[in-house]
């Protein structure tokens, strides 16, 4: 199939059946972007974590010993190479014990995948209050702070 001789609407057919296709599989759990719920399911699946409700506030999962686990996910492409992840909520209710986050390529390879301990993150981030929230960018000093654990290796041996 050549994408390039598919109009707009059967494009967006095609993705819509893609994405209940990753429903059905229980890759993806909403219609939305799928990198938020594909990253949550893959990184449950490589670090043995019990997913958690939609609805859950705070945290995606969790670990046997109940260590509350954020997830996160962004994909690098040509027209956005930004390493902002999405907005980090209630970060002073400390709702979430460590964060992972995943760097995709454009072709959904992992770049970075790190266990960032909560405290380490209030050090990175900046609170941006017109979103209310903290905003964290995967670049610079983080990357090679020896608190953050690099789970790369773990992450894509389960794509």
């Amino acid at each position: 199939m050549n994408l390039k001789d598919l109009g707009t609407i059967e494009l967006l057919r095609l993705q819509s059946s893609i994405t209940d296709e990753l429903m059905e599989r229980k890759i993806v759990r909403t219609k939305n972007n799928p990198i938020g719920d594909y990253t949550e399911w893959l990184v449950a699946k490589a670090l043995g974590l019990e997913l958690q409700p939609n609805s859950k506030s705070g945290y995606d999962g969790i670990y046997k010993n109940g260590v509350r686990v954020q997830i996160k996910g962004r994909r690098i492409t040509k027209t956005s190479k930004s390493r902002q992840l999405s907005a980090i909520r209630n970060y002073d209710e400390r709702d979430f014990d460590v964060l992972v986050a995943v760097i995709y390529d454009e072709s959904f390879d992992v770049i970075e995948a790190l266990l960032i301990p909560h405290e380490v993150v209030k050090e990175y981030a900046s609170y941006r209050e017109y979103v209310n929230a903290h905003i964290l960018i995967l670049q610079g000093a983080i990357l090679k702070d020896k608190r953050v654990r690099c789970i790369k290796d773990a992450v894509s041996s389960c794509m």
